[in-house]
């Protein structure tokens, strides 16, 4: 009689040392994933604070532009970083890309007009790309096939935990009213001859974007150079076709189907995730000040008659009165989106493990088109969308995960930093153009509610672009 051996755990014997690269590169995305949403979770009061009255109405426009420096940074920061990777190592690269992102995010608290901003957030970029696509390849190294996939989603999953902490910080620093009674304290009165004491809530935002710099000791200290890319140098020194970081070498034979795929999902990705995901917030954050209109019109109709200008102006200018209010229905959106966002990217590798990579993306991407829709149709259903909410995250950004998973296997290991950080940040340089159209539309009469609905098509791109895709669930990483 046969007896069936239990399956062995993805976890099973790995090493201590293993676990700390994990960590290290998970904190590494935390605070990485920290330095670009802290910009979402400010930009309705870093941006208007840095316009004149005359410019308000270019605001969506400003802050898509700012979108769009990130993407760009992000993009050239993850073909930079990725490929110096690949030639003098995982470590000292890792290091760098973290120094570069800290220092220029604290930087962005002292800016004094809207580009100011906007260029300071290119250079937060150069970083974050770099950070992650090192990251990335430094994991799937490190740890065995049979645990690459969940290591792999464990570790992109981690920004969730960056979003979070920009969510803390928008709910009780930036949106707190206690904070902003502070800054227009007398405590703070020497300050209010450099800045507006209303913008400080959102410059300590950004301040606070020096703290991973400390990450930078832990990384020199604790992690090694993988074996596999200490091989590739030893090859590459005897061997002129085994040179390490050649991103000529993405463009030809075998590799440019790869390339290509990476690009495509990474782009589609990218514009869904800046385009449609981050908006998710936004419509709890809608729902909440309708309900609210609808009870003061019934209470006062007279004065808040939604149909009078009279009555639009009183309703306004009450939504104002109480910003710090709605400021945290948006935050608690973008808290329930989170965190759908992160168990989608803990369970991408798990299911991609047993169902494979493709079918696992196409999963996600025709069910975020299918969320999408009916989430941006909520107009004032606060409590459906308090339900909804986490089921979108988990959807439309729960793909991701699959990028640090999928990309590394695509490539040898002496392009496997270039070609990960490629495909990842090419990807957010193709999605710029959508950030700008998505800004401009907004300008012209769009709500940004309708504009993410129309993103929202770009979803059925992925499932083309996974048609012509290979297939690595269950191989070996390529040498």
């Amino acid at each position: 009689m046969n007896i069936s051996q239990p399956e062995e755990r993805w976890y099973t014997g790995i090493t201590r040392y293993q676990w700390i690269v994990l960590l290290i590169a998970l904190v590494g995305w935390l605070f990485d994933t920290f330095e670009g949403q802290i910009f979402v979770a400010s930009m309705r009061e870093a941006v208007p604070s840095l316009v004149d009255a005359d410019f308000v109405d270019k605001i969506p426009l400003y802050n898509n532009i700012a979108l769009g420096a990130f993407l760009i940074g992000g993009a050239l920061g993850g073909i930079i970083f990725g490929m110096i990777s690949d030639k003098i190592g995982r470590k000292r690269t890792m290091a760098f890309s973290i120094l570069f992102y800290s220092f220029f995010t604290w930087m962005s608290a002292f800016s004094q007009e809207w580009w100011h901003l906007a260029c300071l957030r290119f250079f937060v970029a150069l970083g974050v790309g770099g950070e992650w696509a090192i990251a990335s390849a430094f994991v799937a190294e490190v740890f065995p096939g049979k645990a690459r996939a969940h290591a792999g989603s464990i570790f992109h999953a981690s920004g969730v935990l960056g979003t979070l902490l920009s969510v803390a910080i928008g709910a009780f620093l930036i949106g707190n009213p206690a904070v902003m009674n502070w800054c227009n304290s007398p405590v703070l009165d020497w300050t209010h001859r450099f800045v507006d004491p209303a913008s400080l809530p959102w410059r300590f935002g950004f301040a606070l974007g020096l703290l991973p710099s400390v990450l930078i000791v832990f990384v020199l200290f604790y992690m090694k150079e993988p074996e596999s890319w200490k091989k590739a140098q030893e090859r590459a020194k005897t061997d002129s076709s085994q040179k390490t970081g050649n991103i000529a070498e993405l463009f030809h034979g075998a590799m440019l189907r790869s390339t290509i795929i990476g690009v495509s999902l990474a782009a589609i990705g990218m514009a869904t995730f800046w385009g449609v995901h981050i908006y998710g917030k936004d419509t709890l954050l809608r729902a909440a000040e309708n309900q609210t209109v609808l009870k003061l019109a019934a209470a006062e109709p007279e004065k808040y008659n939604p149909v009078t200008d009279l009555g639009k102006q009183e309703i306004k200018n009450y939504l104002k009165t109480e910003q710090g209010q709605f400021k945290r229905w948006e935050m608690l959106g973008m808290l329930l989106v989170t965190v759908g966002l992160g168990i989608g990217q803990l369970y991408f590798g798990p299911l991609s493990q047993k169902i494979g990579r493709r079918k696992t993306f196409v999963v996600y991407h025709l069910g975020s088109f299918v969320i999408a829709l009916v989430a941006f149709q909520m107009t004032s259903g606060v409590i459906p969308l308090l339900i909804l909410l986490p089921i979108f995250g988990f959807l439309t950004a729960g793909m991701h995960a699959g990028y640090a998973v999928y990309f590394p296997e695509l490539y040898p290991t002496r392009l496997r930093s270039t070609g990960t950080g490629f495909c990842f940040n090419a990807g957010r340089l193709l999605a710029v153009p959508v950030l700008f159209f998505t800004g401009w539309i907004q300008t012209n009469g769009i709500t940004l509610i309708t504009a993410a609905t129309l993103l929202s098509f770009l979803y059925l791109l992925g499932p083309v672009a996974v048609y012509f895709a290979q297939e690595t669930k269950g191989k070996e990483l390529l040498t």
